[in-house]
């Protein structure tokens, strides 16, 4: 039932009446009488006999369209033992909302479809990428992690070589879910497969179509009129008719996460899916993370990848320039941009072969301020909160404010040494973007960031400044790309700063032209840094492997499983104690977030780590104590995250 109370997780017995035993079939939707009100639920299963007394009968049956099937019911409650969720928590996730007019529609037959074009493309320049689309066409299921070289060309053509792992797995019979991060990757992605399948057996499950749309794509899937389905984070659970193949693009995306409960991510419920349906798994990626090395290290994925040395030859020269102060201190041309004068030469050059890519890792104005003569931070002295400044929408004058009180800052002084002036420590892509305007006065300057984000330019010479994320791509690639405040991303407190940092890096390198065509990429910032040196390498799996042995040596994910629980602290204090008699458990704290602003209880976080053995365990674990404190109605606020990707 659609009831999202843990004690209630579990299947409930209702006579059938004789007027719905034709429409009331397995994975139908249905209405239900629970506790004096009208509930919505899915039909799993008809049986016979109950070893219940009594039975109420079912209320209604809203449709006799299969919308769950075995094999999504399955997966669901699969997915929500492994994140000690619920399942009609996850079912929403899986299950798009009911669209009547939709479901009623005149079914259209689609046209015979032409062969699918199972030509290998750019998997046939990657050792092993040829023999895993053979694997695909001949009916296996192959696993394979595919580390991508970062290029604008034929060989870092990601959604190319998607494109033709679902046409083997469609020419062998089956079909395949892809899901990608964002609406950018899907439409890349989609013209490629509609190309290599045919138009008619592709469907786009995004959550920007409206509720009709949306639906008319699952329910495509679910009859078997869609041999593909090209989605994000939520496709990965789409019904499809004899899965052979599920592709995953991008797994160190944040956006591959769901942000609601259970928390699920595209990655693991993927893999979770193509074990139960023994399918094929295709993990793509400029970067590598150590969940995915981790399952290479294991056997469990076979790797596809050039080596680093055949890797540089494709991809763009990446270099790195200092950033430290008294670099740019003795470089005149760098002081008025607080750049260094290689960074300079490379715009330069770049600027006379085509577009330059500036990527800075924060959006706004100088978003980070410190006292020209202590270094220590400007805080706003009514709330002590962060102050930043930035250009206000229909005016070019800069306004400081503070970021927790929203008050303009006018008078400071400093509490610690008494000054009255302060600098940038942190400068975002506005200010950026009007220091390049200055030091190249004659060029275009371009701007995209989340509140403004330029999807495409042209091949003709302009700068583009973009955070992370919203590059758009140039016509015949960058001719030079610049990183620049790569310590920002570096130095985030996050257990995945270095490997989040490479990725993104990488995401820029790929849209640049091969160092072949002249394409080059400049990286401002520390040198002795391990990720800036995987970088200039091109080396994310030998990154990737090092990052793992740490983790491994230390006890952290992905080497564990590791659960972070937040709320009230008496109810994470019984959590705690609830779990101190599971074998091979450790429990860290719980530790004080926030001090309680009355007289409730602070707010606290627990952490628990088990060996990857004791998971399930401590997932059912997890699972009993939610569903004692959802029987007695404790009111106490408390989240859990079972493998978080967050982990600060």
């Amino acid at each position: 039932m659609d009831v999202g109370l843990p004690h209630l997780d579990r299947l409930f017995d209702y006579a059938v009446p004789e007027t719905l035993a034709h429409v009331a079939v397995p994975g139908s939707r249905v209405r239900v009488r629970f506790a004096g009100r009208l509930v919505d639920g899915y039909v799993v299963e008809r049986a016979a006999t109950s070893d219940q007394p009594r039975l109420s009968d079912l209320s209604k049956s809203l449709s006799d369209e299969v919308v769950l099937p075995v094999e999504t019911i399955e997966l669901v409650r699969a997915v929500a033992d492994h994140y000690a969720g619920t399942f009609s928590d996850v079912v929403r996730l899986a299950v798009p909302s009911r669209h009547a007019a939709t479901e009623r529609a005149e079914v259209k037959p689609v046209p015979e479809p032409p062969a699918p074009d199972v030509t290998p493309g750019p998997l046939a320049s990657y050792p092993e990428g040829a023999g895993y689309l053979t694997a695909l066409s001949s009916g296996a299921s192959p696993r394979a992690a595919w580390t991508v070289v970062p290029v604008s060309s034929a060989t870092g053509d990601w959604a190319e070589g998607f494109a033709a792992a679902a046409a083997a797995c469609v020419a062998s019979g089956r079909s395949a879910v892809i899901v990608v991060p964002d609406l950018k990757d899907v439409t890349r992605l989609l013209p490629a497969v509609e190309r290599r399948v045919g138009r008619g057996l592709v469907a786009r499950q995004t959550a920007d179509l409206g509720p009709a749309a949306r639906y008319r794509a699952f329910l495509r899937g679910s009859r078997g009129q869609a041999r593909v389905v090209v989605g994000t984070r939520s496709a990965v659970f789409a019904p499809v008719a004899d899965l052979g193949l599920v592709c995953v693009w991008d797994d160190g995306d944040d956006l591959l996460s769901d942000p609601h409960a259970p928390y699920p991510h595209a990655r693991d419920v993927a893999a979770i899916r193509v074990t139960q349906r023994g399918a094929a798994l295709l993990l793509g990626s400029y970067a590598r993370t150590a969940e995915v090395q981790a399952w290479v290290a294991r056997g469990w994925v076979r790797p596809i990848a050039m080596t680093a040395a055949r890797a540089r030859t494709e991809a763009p020269a990446v270099r790195i320039a200092s950033d430290d102060d008294f670099t740019l201190e003795r470089d005149p041309s760098a002081r008025a941009a607080r750049l260094p004068h290689q960074a300079f030469t490379v715009v330069r050059t770049g600027l006379s072969q085509g577009p330059v890519l500036v990527q800075v890792p924060r959006a706004g104005y100088l978003v980070g301020l410190s006292c020209r003569t202590c270094r220590e931070p400007v805080r706003c002295p009514y709330c002590r909160g962060r102050v930043r400044t930035d250009v206000s929408a229909g005016s070019s004058d800069p306004v400081t404010t503070c970021t927790w009180c929203g008050r303009t800052v006018l008078a400071w002084t400093c509490p610690h040494c008494g000054g009255a002036t302060w600098r940038s420590s942190r400068v975002g892509s506005s200010r950026t973007a009007e220091e390049l305007g200055r030091a190249f006065p004659g060029v275009t300057v371009r701007q995209s960031a989340m509140d403004n984000v330029v999807t495409q330019v042209d091949s003709s010479p302009c700068l583009v400044v973009a955070t992370p994320g919203a590059e758009p791509v140039a016509e015949g690639g960058y001719a030079a790309a610049l990183l620049l405040d790569t310590t920002v991303l570096l130095n985030r407190p996050d257990l995945r700063a270095g490997e989040e940092a490479l990725r993104r890096w990488l995401l820029a390198t790929a849209l640049v032209r091969p160092a072949t065509d002249g394409g080059t990429v400049l990286a401002v910032g520390p040198s002795p840094s391990r990720a800036l040196q995987a970088l200039t390498r091109v080396d994310p799996v030998g990154f990737a492997e090092r990052e793992l042995a740490e983790r491994t040596e230390a006890s952290l994910p992905p080497a564990v499983r590791l659960t972070v629980a937040q709320g009230d602290w008496g109810a994470l204090s019984e959590l705690g104690q609830s779990l101190s008699d599971v074998p091979d458990v450790v429990v860290l704290g719980p530790a004080l977030v926030a001090p309680p602003e009355d007289d409730s209880d602070p707010l606290a976080r627990l952490v628990v780590k088990a060996p990857l053995a004791s998971g399930p365990v401590l997932a059912d674990a997890l699972r009993t104590f939610m569903a004692r404190r959802s029987a007695r109605k404790d009111q106490r606020a408390v989240r859990v995250k079972v493998d978080p990707v967050d982990v600060g």
